[in-house]
Parts: structure tokens; C-alpha cells; sequence
């Protein structure tokens, strides 16, 4: 199929699957659809992701969708997104039933702001972070995507979305898994990949939270001899709160602190420093 042969979203009013009445579509990726639905059974709102029509049927992307669901069903943590299920469509292919959540994501709060978010809301966004990565972790997965559009913000609450792209640890499937300019120097080059991989994620995050910016273009990779440039060339910030952004960023995964140690050193941070 085409890109001008490919349907498309479904319009207000339409069922999805039985139960599932479309409010809205939300967003059209290169993979997946994903729609506002109203839940007979749940009497609310929640959000439904599925492969778009032109992705159906490519085996890699529908067992990508439905291990996410799967995974997600067998989560529970405050600052991951909730999976209420996992259902088949008539055509066979998976849909994810999430939790709606408010704020925005992490990307488009910093572009929308006229202000630098404050050093505070920096310490705990990342903690947010890490406390959800310590968990992950705990269960034997890496999330290997981290970046501010995975990251939904609420009034001063953060909830990671996204585990399209999770494994367990070991060697990356292939080179530039992930998000351009948001890739660890391991990532980018096809390397093993383990929880470090994920600590690089956080301080990206907190890199991009903080400055504005990724911390390398997307059309750059992080090689071993390049490290993300320092927090405080790009903006005035407590040496507690840069030194540990800078930490998570260290090329070498075996330099970087573990979340643990993230999360202590960012709570630490609170409150020392300037903000501006």
C-alpha cells in the first residue's frame, strides 16, 4: 500500500473493536495511529495505539506493538503509563489500550515555555525518571528510548510512555537503536546495551529539560571520543544539579553513575544552586 492508497484514521463515532468508539485521532507516525476512545466497559476515556494502515502486516512492527502491550499489562508503577489491555482488531493486528494522561510531553512543555524550567522541577522530574527506570530494571528490561517526547509532564509529575523500543539487556540489535540525538555512544554503535544505556537516556532528558536542546542534532551520533557538551556551557545551573546531568552523559557507560546513584545526586541537587 501506498502512501496515497493508504485509509485513513478513522473518523469520530467509529468503532474500533466492540466496546472501543473513537473520540479522536490523535497522532499518525510512520508506524502507528493512536486514538482517543471512549471505553463502554471503563465508562472513560483512554488512548488506543495501533500499527497505521500503511505498517500492517510487516511482522516486525506488530510483534514490536503487541511485546509492548504485553509488557505493560504486567507493569505497575506511578510513573509509567498504565496498559488496561491488550486487544486484537478484526484484521488480527494488536491494539494497546493505555490510561489517558494529562500535561503534555516533556518536548513540547520546553518549546512551548518563554522560561527555563527551574532547577527544583529538574531534580524531580529526573527522579520521577529514575524511579521508574529502577523499577524496569528490576523487572529485566532496558527501556532504550528515552528522550522528552517519551516523557509526559502533569503539574510536577512526570510518567514515561513508549516502550515500543524495550529489550532485555544485551547486544543492540543493530546500529542507531533509538532516537537520533538522544543515542548513547553504545547505542549508536551496535553495542551491548544495559542499564548505563538507560542512565544516558535520563541525563539526555534532563539535558534537553534544561537547555533547550538535544544534547547532539539528530542528524549527529555520539561516537566514543565525543561526549555531550557540558550543562553549564549552555546555561547557568548549580554545580550539584549540572555535575550530576553531565555524569549520566559520560561516554563511557562504565563512567556513568548507576540510577541509584542518579536519582541520590539529583535529590541532593534540590534547591542548590541558581536557576537561571
Amino acid at each position: 500500500m501506498t502512501a496515497l492508497q493508504e485509509a485513513p484514521p478513522l473518523a469520530p463515532g467509529a468503532w474500533l473493536a466492540p466496546g472501543y468508539e473513537i473520540v479522536s485521532h490523535l497522532s499518525r507516525n510512520q508506524a502507528l495511529d493512536v486514538y482517543d476512545v471512549y471505553s463502554e466497559l471503563r465508562d472513560c476515556r483512554c488512548v488506543a495505539k495501533l500499527l497505521r494502515p500503511a505498517a500492517r502486516g510487516v511482522a516486525r512492527r506488530t510483534t514490536r506493538l503487541r511485546t509492548e502491550g504485553r509488557l505493560l499489562s504486567r507493569l505497575s508503577h506511578p510513573h509509567l503509563v498504565r496498559c488496561y489491555e491488550l486487544i486484537e482488531l478484526e484484521d488480527g493486528e494488536p491494539a494497546v489500550i493505555l490510561e489517558t494522561l494529562g500535561g503534555a510531553t516533556l518536548d513540547a512543555l520546553v518549546a512551548a515555555s518563554p522560561r527555563r524550567m527551574p532547577a527544583a522541577d529538574l531534580c524531580f522530574l529526573g527522579m520521577h525518571v529514575c524511579s521508574a527506570l529502577h523499577y524496569l530494571h528490576a523487572q529485566g528490561w532496558l527501556h532504550l528510548d528515552l528522550k522528552p517526547g517519551n516523557v509526559i509532564a502533569d503539574r510536577g509529575r512526570a510518567t514515561v510512555i513508549d516502550l515500543s523500543l524495550a529489550r532485555r539487556p544485551g547486544r543492540a540489535p543493530r546500529r542507531g537503536y533509538g532516537t537520533r540525538g538522544y543515542l548513547s555512544p553504545e547505542a549508536a554503535r551496535g553495542e551491548e546495551l544495559g542499564t548505563p544505556t538507560d542512565v544516558w537516556g535520563a541525563g539526555a532528558v534532563l539535558f534537553h529539560a534544561a537547555t533547550g536542546r538535544a544534547p547532539f542534532t539528530a542528524e549527529g551520533r555520539p561516537m566514543a571520543s565525543e561526549r555531550a557538551p557540558r550543562v553549564r556551557s549552555l546555561r547557568r545551573l548549580g554545580a550539584p544539579l549540572a555535575g550530576a546531568i553531565d555524569a549520566a552523559l559520560e561516554p563511557r557507560p562504565e563512567d556513568r553513575p548507576t540510577v541509584g546513584g542518579l536519582a541520590d545526586a539529583l535529590d541532593a541537587a534540590v534547591g542548590d544552586g541558581p536557576s537561571g
